[in-house]
């Protein structure tokens, strides 16, 4: 299989170099095992899906803990939550940067079994799907240019002819069915959909109703970049509002759904409006939906959908990299009016259209405008990313219309 660089390696070793514990979480057949075991060849590695080792973590979790090696990466450690009180107590005897590098393809800080936070101790990374960047084995530079208001600096440079977006949206950043033809990719999908929910999701919550569980992300990709109404969704498969909750919290869990919480001017007002949902990968979205790559002009809509999330998982991605930590969140107002993406950085606030048109009407960036004209003073500027091969100038002060590929290419190489 082909090896992908992947861009928050520095991150890590500097974590490494001053925390006692680093944990790095993902969704599975992301590439954190191949990722942890090239950052150091000295370090012992053990995996809690060997059953050996997992039996015997759970038998004697500080037993455990007191045999291991001193620096020691802890595959999947979801699988035995109780290790997390034995590290703490180690790591109280010796706080010594490095010595616990830890990966879980479930978020087992949250999870109901996990008693202790190690707060104070941990640093938590999280590693997102491989990147269209990170394919190309290109450092991306859109989001640090846009917050930083150089795209106009950018625009002069000469465009390549733009292709294969659906290609990308249908592969998605899982490395293994990047190496596959379409057909075997769709087939891979299938499968790892299948054994997450019958293996993960019965480690993590001791969850037994599968076919409800894979009827909800069915539903899920269908909709997925919509406004998330619970409701709707529990009268569609004749569930309880109480139980869709439940197992959307669980799919997050598993890092297979996120949640995009809603912007508003007033900090207070954000936690009562309704988010919206994407899946954190479009392969699997578009497996999902039956989509493939030729259905790019016939299913306009649905592949519209899927290309918003594709952006927003850029993104947030990119956003992993960065020195300063960004919010994310969209914009919806009472007219209907939306921005998709709202990024912030300290107050400063930045919007993010995405459209799968090639071309921009007169009407294009509307929702940039209302929400530059919401935010006031803290608006920045903004971006509409589109399918189309120039880069132009929008009516709203710093905001621009560019091509898709901004978000892996660098102005260098265009």
């Amino acid at each position: 299989m082909a090896f992908y660089p992947r861009f928050l390696r520095s991150a890590i070793a500097v974590a490494l170099s001053d925390t006692p514990v680093v944990c790095l979480l993902g969704p599975r057949q992301t590439g954190k095992t191949t990722l942890c075991r090239t950052l150091s060849a000295d370090r012992a590695y053990f995996t809690l899906d060997d059953h050996t080792t997992y039996v015997a973590a759970c038998k004697d979790p500080t037993g455990f803990i007191q045999s291991l090696p001193y620096q020691v990466t802890l595959d999947e450690v979801q699988r035995a939550p109780e290790l997390l009180f034995a590290i703490k107590m180690a790591v109280d005897r010796d706080r010594s940067p490095g010595r616990f590098l830890l990966t879980g393809s479930a978020n087992l800080l949250l999870l109901p079994r996990v008693q202790e936070s190690l707060a104070g101790r941990i640093e938590i990374l999280h590693l997102h799907p491989l990147t269209e960047a990170e394919k190309e084995q290109q450092f991306p530079h859109f989001l640090t240019r846009l917050l930083d208001q150089q795209l106009a600096a950018d625009m002069q440079q000469t465009q390549q002819a733009l292709s294969g977006i659906a290609e990308r949206l249908c592969q998605g950043g899982y490395p293994e069915p990047n190496t596959r033809k379409p057909h075997r990719a769709r087939q891979w999908f299938a499968q790892y959909l299948q054994t997450i929910i019958r293996n993960d999701a019965r480690d993590v919550a001791n969850f037994r109703a599968q076919d409800d569980l894979y009827n909800l992300m069915q539903l899920l990709a269908l909709r997925t970049g919509c406004l998330l109404n619970t409701q709707h969704i529990a009268t569609e498969l004749k569930l309880s509002r109480e139980t869709v909750d439940k197992y959307i919290r669980l799919l997050e869990h598993l890092f297979l759904v996120c949640r995009l919480p809603a912007w508003h001017n007033n900090q207070a007002k954000r936690l009562i409006k309704t988010p919206k949902h994407h899946l954190v990968d479009s392969g699997l979205a578009a497996a999902l939906n039956r989509l493939k790559a030729e259905h790019w002009q016939p299913c306009s809509t649905q592949f519209g959908a899927l290309l918003e999330g594709f952006v927003i998982q850029q993104i947030r991605a990119q956003a992993t990299w960065l020195d300063e930590p960004v919010q994310l969140s969209h914009y919806r107002d009472k007219d209907q009016v939306e921005v998709d993406l709202v990024i912030e950085r300290g107050r400063d606030v930045y919007g993010v259209e995405i459209k799968k048109s090639a071309t921009i009407h007169d009407k294009s960036g509307a929702g940039l405008r209302r929400l530059a004209r919401q935010a006031g003073s803290r608006f920045q500027g903004g971006a509409l990313i589109y399918c189309g091969n120039n880069a132009i100038a929008l009516d709203v002060p710093h905001c621009f219309a560019i091509p898709i590929d901004w978000l892996w290419r660098n102005p260098e190489s265009r």
